[in-house]
């Protein structure tokens, strides 16, 4: 297993670097993390402050603070809107969204938090048929 895992957004202009050990990978379900994504949930994965290492495309990160949430925050590619990591508004740990990654976490989610708030299609998507592709 790797000490340190690569990841990007989805046009490459952003790349980065995490190392050490992964805290904790949990989903939320909660329709804050919904609207961020546009999907039932947020995978997010969680390290210590400063584990992350930008590569290439640091000034390209925005980030988002929902002035009327605690915790809530965001950081996406200014170019084509992926979400990146973020420090949690705290500064005491950052956020790493799952997806984001270009290898493999080596943990998988221990916690699906906010689960009452989930979208109600949800569990029928867990349910539906799976193809290989689009369009079989």
């Amino acid at each position: 297993m790797p000490d340190t895992y690569r990841g990007s957004c989805l046009c490459g202009a952003i790349t980065f670097e995490v190392s050490g050990r992964f805290a904790a990978f949990y989903t939320c379900h909660c329709s804050r993390c919904r609207k961020a994504t546009g999907s039932s949930n947020a995978a997010n994965l969680f390290v210590e402050s400063g584990a992350v290492r930008w590569r290439t495309g640091e000034r390209l990160v925005t980030s988002f603070s929902l002035s009327t949430a605690s915790y809530f925050n965001a950081a996406f590619c200014s170019v084509c809107g992926s979400h990146v990591p973020r420090k949690a508004r705290s500064g005491d740990f950052e956020i790493i969204p799952a997806g984001s990654l270009d290898d493999p976490p080596p943990i998988a989610p221990d916690r699906a938090i906010f689960w009452d708030d989930r979208a109600p299609w949800f569990e029928q998507s867990c349910l539906a048929r799976r193809y290989s592709r689009y369009g079989d």
